[in-house]
This record gives C-alpha cells, structure tokens and sequence, in this order.
C-alpha cells in the first residue's frame, strides 16, 4: 500500500494531500505560496515520494498558517503510509551541497518527534517569504510524521540556496529511510518489535 490521503480543515487553511511513498517524485503543487511550493517540488522530486498538496489558506493575513498545517497534513500523510513501518531501512541521512549552501540532515522514523534545527537565515525574507517559516515547517512535519530530525546548515551565504539545500537533503535522507530493506523482509527496524 504506501500510501496516503490526509483532509485538513480548520478556520484558517483547507489542504488536501495524497502520498505515495513508491513513486517517482511526481508532484503537483498548490499553497497559494509559490517559493514554497518550489521547496515542496523539491521535497517530492529529492526523496521520490509522489506527492499533491493544495491548500487554500488565509494568505490576507500571512503565509504561516499555510506552511505550518501543509508541514502538519504532511507529516500525518507520511505516518499513516509507513503503517507499522516494517521492512523500511529507519535510518537516512544526506550531506548536500547548492552552490554556497551545505546543508546536513539526518532523520530517524523513530515515532518520536525532536527537532534539531541549527540553519541560519542571513535574510528575513526571500522574495515575499519570510525565512523563519523553513523551520516551521520542519517542526510541524517532524512532529507530525514522528520524526527525529536534525538538520545543520553548515555553510551559506544566501538564503534561497540554504533554504533549498535544507529540503533537498532532508529528501535524501527520507528517501533513503522510507526505502525497504531487502534484507530485512517485513521486520520492524526496532529490538522492541514495534516503532
């Protein structure tokens, strides 16, 4: 199976998801955000997990609630594809490089949520989108995905380049632990048989 559908309503954003952790990194993308739609392209293509978001939010206002509950509908796609997690690899983590930008991301399926964000912005905003709203929607996407997630920005002197690098290499990393392992049939990655 490997996939999933996640409807989302609230007073400030409507956002529908579908999820197939064996795809190609087909996505289609539409927040009304368009550099964060740019980073969740990257997101589907980087970690080849077919991936639909639209969301309809209250953007008169700003753009977090938007980018904060996709993190969250996502994160809640990804656990319900991964079911009980047998036969996955667990584990994944990626060294990425993007021009001046070198971003770390390592991550456990662990369903316990931590995040570990140590990327600086130089600027607040790219374009119309203000910076901060990367890391938010690492915290909603860990917590919600039940992710231990610690991503370090160590390098990068501009912020679209970091940002990017930052969603590339955590695409790497979730591809590489959403993977099955062909070596570990259908056992849960866990000495305690569950996850």
């Amino acid at each position: 199976m490997r996939k999933a559908s996640i409807i989302r309503k609230t007073a400030e954003t409507e956002i529908s998801v579908e999820l197939d952790l064996d795809g190609t990194g087909a996505y289609a993308m539409a927040t009304g955000v368009g550099f964060f739609d740019h980073m969740l392209d990257q997101l589907a293509r980087h970690s080849l997990i077919d991936m639909a978001v639209t969301c309809k939010g209250d953007l008169h206002i700003d753009d977090h609630h938007s980018v904060e509950d996709c993190g969250i509908a996502l994160g809640q796609a990804l656990a319900q594809a991964l079911g009980d997690k047998r036969g996955i690899r667990r584990y994944g983590s990626c060294l990425l490089p993007m021009d001046d930008a070198l971003v770390r991301a390592a991550l456990d399926l662990s369903g316990r949520p931590y995040l570990v964000w140590n990327v600086a912005m130089p600027t607040a905003k790219i374009g119309n989108f203000d910076t901060e709203l990367v890391r938010e929607f690492f915290q909603a996407f860990a917590t919600h995905g039940g992710i231990t997630l610690h991503v370090d920005g160590l390098h990068g002197i501009n912020s679209h380049h970091i940002a990017e690098a930052a969603f590339k290499a955590v695409a790497r990393a979730l591809r590489e632990a959403v993977e099955t392992d062909p070596r570990k049939g259908d056992a849960v990655p866990s000495t305690k048989g569950m996850l």
